[in-house]
């Protein structure tokens, strides 16, 4: 058996950074994720007034209450969703004029009702180029609070903004969501809000919508570890179910684990391979099985890839469902596994919010289109462990979350 220590969990350090930014006193995170993501966050921080140390092991950001030190900024997000929706809604709560701008590839991807939301709560946020896009300057004089509806169908990081938003206002905030995609994202937000002192709570309504109350509460520092990251994880699992006599053990990702990306196992289990989830980790065996299914992952999105890479290995087809949020991710990523499924010789179909793959051998040489996105390149080292020729045509791309992947990825594929 193979114990691999999985880097922090993005969403875990994403959120932290952003509560330790907005709490009262200094907060040490403990084993963050160190990629240009989380990396990204940081310098965003410190851009906008932040007080942030950096240390191997921990990061220490000295919280604001009143918002970003600088009363005007230029902070770029890079290719960070999470930087470039948490940090303009950090940055409204305070006072100051402060502009945001990333990278092409954020630029393209959505924040319209991310932007609709906060302008409606009085947010003077003004795009310079495109409506609903990047980049924008927030004309940031503190926020009120008060009422709004959303529609976070496209992505749960516009309510988990908002969410986060609430104890910084003046009379607290309640957010009625007409739609929710990857709702265990909003669960991490919640459990993390609460663990820095918010007071949140939820009705549910007759026709499936729900109501958020958070309360104007502000935040406590305090030390808070962050547990590794379960999305790249999925790409571990993945192979040990595919090898046959191979497992690995990921500790620190058991039972309590916020993350409901640690789902894919139970994918992985109605595979057909071996699943223990315990207390202090998870272990996934390979039984020398892997049946097709069909599956829905709109609560896991982010580990679609992962099993559109794998399925081709499967007895049957695989036909993965309710995915339309991952169209609009890094990439159109069920274009990208279909596009390269059909390079690799598998036959492929997809439509709006699905794809469906059969059951087939890849053959390389065959270099995969990464579309510059880090899933992409970790997915697809899985289907290489079965398919000689296989390349990437921008292998770095995974420096977003895992910099050190391929080697550690490497070296556990070359252990029986």
């Amino acid at each position: 058996m193979t114990v691999i220590d999985i880097p922090g969990s993005k969403s875990v350090t994403a959120r932290a950074l952003f509560l330790a930014a907005a709490a009262e006193g200094t907060t040490t995170l403990l084993r963050p994720l160190v990629s240009d993501d989380t990396e990204g966050f940081a310098e965003g921080l410190t851009a906008l007034g932040y007080a942030v140390r950096r240390e191997a092991d921990a990061w220490h950001v000295e919280g604001r209450p009143a918002g970003p030190g600088a009363d005007s900024a230029d902070v770029y997000c890079r290719d960070g969703a999470t930087t470039a929706r948490f940090l303009p809604t950090l940055a409204a709560a305070g006072h100051g004029t402060y502009r945001f701008d990333a990278s092409a590839q954020m630029r393209r991807r959505p924040l319209g009702p991310l932007s609709t939301a906060l302008r409606d709560l009085g947010v003077d946020l003004r795009h310079g180029g495109a409506e609903g896009h990047h980049p924008l300057d927030v004309h940031a004089r503190g926020v009120k609070g008060g009422a709004l509806t959303l529609d976070a169908g496209q992505s749960s990081q516009y309510l988990t903004a908002l969410l986060m938003l609430g104890p910084l206002t003046a009379e607290g905030l309640d957010i009625t969501v007409t739609d929710l995609v990857s709702e265990p994202y909003v669960e991490i937000t919640l459990a993390m809000m609460r663990d820095f002192g918010a007071e949140i709570t939820e009705e549910r309504g007759r026709d499936g919508g729900r109501t958020y109350r958070v309360a104007p509460t502000g935040y406590r520092a305090r030390t808070y570890g962050v547990e590794p990251d379960a999305s790249t994880a999925s790409y571990f699992f993945a192979a040990a179910a595919l090898e046959p006599g191979r497992s690995v053990t990921v500790p620190g990702l058991g039972t309590g684990a916020l993350q409901g990306d640690l789902g894919f196992v139970e994918v992985l289990r109605r595979m057909g391979a071996d699943v223990d989830i315990s207390a202090t980790g998870t272990t996934v065996r390979s039984t020398g099985t892997l049946r097709g299914l069909t599956v829905t992952m709109r609560d896991i999105s982010d580990t679609m890839p992962t099993l559109a890479a794998l399925a081709p290995f499967a007895d049957g087809p695989v036909r993965i469902e309710d995915v339309a949020n991952t169209r609009v991710k890094e990439c159109d990523r069920l274009d990208a596994c279909a596009e390269n499924l059909r390079r690799l010789g598998i036959t492929v179909r997809t439509g709006p919010d699905w794809i469906e793959i059969q059951p087939g051998t890849p053959s390389g040489p065959v270099e995969i289109a990464t579309h510059g996105d880090h899933r992409i390149v970790m997915s697809f080292a899985v289907t290489a462990l079965r398919t000689p020729g296989i390349t990437f045509d921008d292998p770095g791309c995974v420096k977003k979350t895992f910099p050190d992947f391929h080697r550690v990825f490497g070296g556990f594929a070359g252990t029986p």
